[in-house]
């Protein structure tokens, strides 16, 4: 019976990851990579992390808030003139499952709208946080949520040669990387400069150039199956206790 029990709990598990997976790369044997950058768009930086991405032919994929992207239309059409993609990153930057199920589908709704004509239909929770309730409100909007399989850590005291170091020992066919080209939250402002990942994204550049190409997330999905994980583990469910009011709830 015990036997029996697994058999029948392995599909429904693979079914579940299909249908709620989080994807966080590709399995694929093209020499592609995907370079997102969260938080923006940024007055200062954005524009010129398009500079580094065009000196070297590189597309990338922003996932914009949108109550910058409403601030700054043009620096949006430039992305998205420059060949790279735009995701839904929420309007401000809450963590979802510590907000309401109405207020997650205002989030990315207003984002949404934020972002026309250039927005695309994928999602990144803020901080990687989820639930499988924060998960049913994004499907049910019609987007991907896409995550990462390489972080790079861009937003602690770390110089640009230990950021692009440790990306590209882990990056590899079908990765997804995360880095920053703005830092929304609050407990981060002193990391407000994105000058170091300015730098570590040309050195990674400079050095994976010529094993690799750089596509927008929409791209690399065309280049083999998505990887889907349960995201919600248990190390981020501890990080929402710092987000949570006294007597709140996952959501």
């Amino acid at each position: 019976m015990k036997d029996l029990a697994s058999y029948v709990r392995r599909p429904i598990a693979a079914l579940g990851r299909r249908v709620l997976g989080t994807i966080t790369g590709v399995s694929t044997s093209h020499p592609v990579i995907a370079l997102t950058f969260d938080d923006g768009p940024h007055p200062q930086f954005t524009p010129m992390m398009l500079e580094v991405l065009k000196r070297h032919r590189a597309r990338a994929t922003f996932f914009m808030l949108g109550e910058y992207a409403r601030k700054y239309p043009g620096i949006v059409e430039s992305v998205a003139r420059d060949g790279h993609a735009i995701g839904n990153h929420s309007w401000d930057h809450p963590s979802f499952p510590v907000i309401s199920s109405k207020e997650r589908r205002r989030q990315i709704r207003t984002c949404g709208q934020a972002l026309v004509p250039y927005g695309n239909r994928i999602f990144r929770p803020p901080f990687g946080h989820q639930t499988l309730r924060t998960r049913f409100d994004v499907l049910l909007l019609g987007y991907r949520v896409i995550t990462w399989d390489v972080a790079a850590d861009d937003w602690h005291d770390h110089d640009a040669r230990w950021i692009a170091e440790r990306v590209g020992q882990q990056a590899k066919p079908g990765s997804i990387i995360l880095f920053h080209d703005a830092l929304a939250s609050v407990l981060e402002e002193r990391h407000e400069s994105r000058e170091q990942t300015l730098e570590a994204v040309n050195m990674l550049l400079q050095n994976l150039g010529d094993r690799f190409r750089f596509v927008t997330v929409p791209e690399l999905l065309r280049h083999g199956r998505p990887q889907r994980v349960n995201w919600q583990r248990q190390e981020q469910i501890e990080v929402l206790n710092r987000f949570r009011k006294p007597g709140e709830k996952t959501r």
